[in-house]
Protein backbone atom coordinates (compact mmCIF):
# COMPACT_ATOMS: atom_id res chain seq x y z
CA UNK A 1 0.00 0.00 0.00
CA UNK A 2 1.37 3.28 -0.74
CA UNK A 3 2.67 5.85 1.59
CA UNK A 4 0.38 8.84 2.42
CA UNK A 5 2.44 11.76 2.00
CA UNK A 6 1.01 15.18 2.81
CA UNK A 7 2.99 18.83 2.10
CA UNK A 8 1.03 21.88 2.68
CA UNK A 9 2.54 25.64 1.67
CA UNK A 10 3.30 28.14 4.86
CA UNK A 11 0.17 30.36 3.91
CA UNK A 12 -2.10 27.76 4.13
CA UNK A 13 -2.18 28.11 7.95
CA UNK A 14 -3.70 31.09 9.75
CA UNK A 15 -4.61 30.04 13.05
CA UNK A 16 -2.87 28.60 15.72
CA UNK A 17 -3.12 27.08 19.44
CA UNK A 18 -1.61 25.19 21.88
CA UNK A 19 -2.40 21.78 23.56
CA UNK A 20 -0.85 19.75 26.02
CA UNK A 21 0.23 15.89 25.29
CA UNK A 22 -1.67 14.54 28.80
CA UNK A 23 -0.35 11.33 30.38
CA UNK A 24 -3.99 10.05 29.55
CA UNK A 25 -2.85 10.40 25.39
CA UNK A 26 0.12 8.27 26.23
CA UNK A 27 -0.40 4.60 24.31
CA UNK A 28 1.30 1.41 24.90
CA UNK A 29 4.65 2.45 23.43
CA UNK A 30 4.90 5.25 25.50
CA UNK A 31 4.43 8.29 23.51
CA UNK A 32 1.08 10.07 21.86
CA UNK A 33 -1.45 7.38 20.47
CA UNK A 34 -3.10 8.13 17.21
CA UNK A 35 -6.44 7.98 18.89
CA UNK A 36 -5.07 10.75 21.13
CA UNK A 37 -3.82 13.04 18.06
CA UNK A 38 -7.22 12.48 16.21
CA UNK A 39 -8.78 14.14 19.42
CA UNK A 40 -6.41 16.83 19.51
CA UNK A 41 -6.63 17.68 15.86
CA UNK A 42 -10.64 17.92 16.64
CA UNK A 43 -10.31 20.20 19.38
CA UNK A 44 -8.01 22.26 17.25
CA UNK A 45 -10.43 22.61 14.38
CA UNK A 46 -13.45 23.53 16.67
CA UNK A 47 -11.12 25.91 18.42
CA UNK A 48 -10.55 27.52 14.68
CA UNK A 49 -14.15 27.49 14.13
CA UNK A 50 -15.02 29.36 17.82
CA UNK A 51 -12.47 31.83 16.71
CA UNK A 52 -13.68 33.06 13.69
CA UNK A 53 -17.60 33.20 14.91
CA UNK A 54 -18.77 29.88 13.23
CA UNK A 55 -20.93 27.16 14.74
CA UNK A 56 -20.53 23.91 14.26
CA UNK A 57 -24.05 23.66 12.90
CA UNK A 58 -26.69 26.60 12.47
CA UNK A 59 -30.40 26.80 13.43
CA UNK A 60 -31.05 25.16 10.31
CA UNK A 61 -29.53 22.17 11.02
CA UNK A 62 -26.71 22.89 8.43
CA UNK A 63 -23.01 22.04 9.76
CA UNK A 64 -20.08 20.49 9.32
CA UNK A 65 -19.02 17.16 8.86
CA UNK A 66 -15.59 15.52 7.99
CA UNK A 67 -15.48 12.82 5.19
CA UNK A 68 -12.12 11.56 5.46
CA UNK A 69 -8.75 11.92 7.19
CA UNK A 70 -5.24 11.49 6.68
CA UNK A 71 -2.70 11.87 8.92
CA UNK A 72 1.33 11.62 8.46
CA UNK A 73 3.20 11.29 11.59
CA UNK A 74 6.78 12.75 11.46
CA UNK A 75 8.18 12.08 14.95
CA UNK A 76 6.92 10.86 18.45
CA UNK A 77 5.48 13.01 21.27
CA UNK A 78 5.22 12.67 25.06
CA UNK A 79 3.72 13.91 28.32
CA UNK A 80 4.06 16.27 29.43
CA UNK A 81 4.98 18.53 25.90
CA UNK A 82 2.75 21.18 24.60
CA UNK A 83 2.22 20.91 20.88
CA UNK A 84 1.62 23.75 18.86
CA UNK A 85 -1.58 23.04 16.14
CA UNK A 86 -1.54 25.20 13.10
CA UNK A 87 -5.12 25.15 11.28
CA UNK A 88 -6.17 26.62 7.77
CA UNK A 89 -8.71 25.62 5.18
CA UNK A 90 -7.97 24.81 1.10
CA UNK A 91 -9.03 22.88 -1.87
CA UNK A 92 -12.86 24.79 -1.62
CA UNK A 93 -15.15 22.93 -3.73
CA UNK A 94 -19.03 23.12 -4.16
CA UNK A 95 -19.60 21.46 -0.92
CA UNK A 96 -16.92 21.66 0.96
CA UNK A 97 -12.90 21.51 1.23
CA UNK A 98 -9.96 20.62 3.36
CA UNK A 99 -9.22 21.48 7.32
CA UNK A 100 -5.26 21.03 6.84
CA UNK A 101 -3.04 21.03 10.32
CA UNK A 102 0.64 21.10 11.09
CA UNK A 103 1.47 20.08 14.33
CA UNK A 104 4.70 20.56 15.96
CA UNK A 105 6.46 20.72 19.44
CA UNK A 106 5.86 24.17 20.38
CA UNK A 107 9.52 24.54 22.11
CA UNK A 108 11.66 23.13 19.80
CA UNK A 109 9.33 23.23 16.51
CA UNK A 110 10.46 19.65 15.71
CA UNK A 111 7.56 18.73 13.10
CA UNK A 112 5.21 15.39 15.40
CA UNK A 113 2.38 15.26 12.18
CA UNK A 114 0.43 16.73 9.04
CA UNK A 115 -2.96 16.15 8.46
CA UNK A 116 -6.21 16.74 6.67
CA UNK A 117 -9.90 16.45 7.69
CA UNK A 118 -11.87 16.42 4.01
CA UNK A 119 -15.26 18.37 4.84
CA UNK A 120 -18.40 19.09 3.38
CA UNK A 121 -21.89 20.92 4.64
CA UNK A 122 -24.53 18.68 5.98
CA UNK A 123 -27.86 19.27 6.60
CA UNK A 124 -28.45 16.62 10.04
CA UNK A 125 -32.40 17.51 9.66
CA UNK A 126 -32.75 16.09 5.72
CA UNK A 127 -29.37 14.04 6.67
CA UNK A 128 -28.15 15.32 3.06
CA UNK A 129 -25.25 17.14 1.67
CA UNK A 130 -25.48 20.74 1.18
CA UNK A 131 -23.62 23.22 -0.85
CA UNK A 132 -21.05 25.22 1.35
CA UNK A 133 -23.38 28.31 2.59
CA UNK A 134 -21.86 32.04 0.91
CA UNK A 135 -20.79 33.65 4.41
CA UNK A 136 -18.33 30.43 4.46
CA UNK A 137 -16.93 30.63 1.51
CA UNK A 138 -16.35 34.28 1.62
CA UNK A 139 -14.87 34.50 4.99
CA UNK A 140 -12.37 31.52 4.25
CA UNK A 141 -12.21 31.09 0.64
CA UNK A 142 -9.55 34.23 0.07
CA UNK A 143 -7.24 33.36 3.08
Amino acid sequence: MARIKLSFPDDAFYFETKMPVRITDINGANHLGNDALISMLSEARAQFLVNYGVQEADKDGVGIIVTDLATMYQSESFFPEMLRFEVGLVDFNKYGGDFVFRVTKAESGQPVALAKYGFVFFNYQRKSVVPMPESFRARFAGH
